[in-house]
């Protein structure tokens, strides 16, 4: 994924993408040889030098200020997260140097307390290519209930939500409009890979999925990019059936892209009884006894001291 390549595709596609009649251009009555706008026709509206965007888009232009990237973005009619994507490619920083042995991902302590602690609620913990660094019972019930629940214990077998997305029939089967979810994840994933080059395991998983699963690659070739740090989620659970959830991405500081995904249902709604459901079905009957245990315990000691 260098720098200079991408770019390049980043711009044709989105040249592609507008129609000349849609920025003001008559188009000539002649077969046009390219879709969408010309390099010179892009560079005119824009007014840049076509010299120096042909340079940009060859990713031979060692600089590009803020005003002609901002000229070109707002031609070209991009989204704030697609502009940004065009300044992270045209200028990217130094790479820095790999270090002789990468530091392994790990959820620390006491993020890993505050999941156990949020039992009613379904969250995880991701690193930034989407590797399941940890959950609480009920997020791995509600995601992925049909792998081990200390798999993201082993960082060689951790599961990859984008890999399941795409290859994994289950957790692809959980989500009613997975198309949407797909592109969404493929857009995610290229905004990251934009803003970190450096990141080796990053490229190597787009270069598995790519060669892994067409839709993937076909989706990848669009070039799509955006961000999303809430929504709404509609999943179809194999054990308790439809839920709407709503979802949070929770930036944790200090933990080098690391986040915090928590789902909760609307008070009183069937999608809340469904997640409550699921929570009983799924708690450990060896943590019910301990329960049980301690109770009848506390009506002993309550019984001694009253009599």
């Amino acid at each position: 994924m260098s720098a200079p390549s991408e770019l390049g595709d980043f711009l044709r596609s989105r040249r592609a993408a507008l129609r000349p009649e849609d920025v003001g251009i008559t188009p000539h009555p002649t077969r046009r040889r390219v879709t969408g706008l010309r390099r010179e026709e892009l560079a005119t509206l824009a007014n840049v030098s076509i010299t120096h965007y042909t340079r940009l888009e060859q990713g031979r232009a060692s600089t590009a200020s803020d005003g002609l990237l901002e000229a070109i973005a707002r031609t070209l009619r991009l989204t704030d997260d697609e502009t940004a994507h065009l300044k992270d490619l045209a200028r990217p920083g130094p790479v820095p140097p790999r270090p002789a042995q990468p530091r392994v991902a790990q959820a620390s302590a006491s993020t890993r307390q505050l999941l156990a602690a949020m039992a009613e609620v379904p969250a995880l913990v991701l690193d930034r290519r989407n590797d399941v660094l940890a959950w609480n019972r009920l997020g791995h019930a509600l995601l992925a209930g049909h792998l081990a629940l200390a798999a993201p214990d082993t960082p060689a077998a951790r599961p990859n939500l984008t890999w399941m997305l795409f290859l994994d029939e289950q957790y692809r089967a959980l989500y009613t409009h997975w198309h949407e979810q797909a592109e969404l994840a493929v857009a995610a994933l290229r905004l990251d890979a934009g803003r970190h080059r450096e990141d080796r395991a990053l490229a190597e998983l787009v270069g598995r999925l790519t060669m892994s699963c067409d839709e993937f690659a076909a989706l990848w070739a669009r070039h799509p990019v955006r961000t999303c740090t809430s929504g709404v989620k509609q999943l179809r659970h194999p054990l308790v059936g439809a839920m709407e959830l709503s979802f949070e991405n929770l930036v944790i500081p200090g933990a080098s892209g690391q986040r915090l995904i928590a789902y909760t249902a609307e008070p009183g709604s069937p999608s809340e009884a469904a997640l409550r459901l699921l929570g009983s079905a799924t708690a450990p009957v060896a943590q019910d006894r301990t329960v049980l245990r301690h109770l009848s315990d506390t009506a002993v000691e309550s019984a001694l001291r009253s009599g």
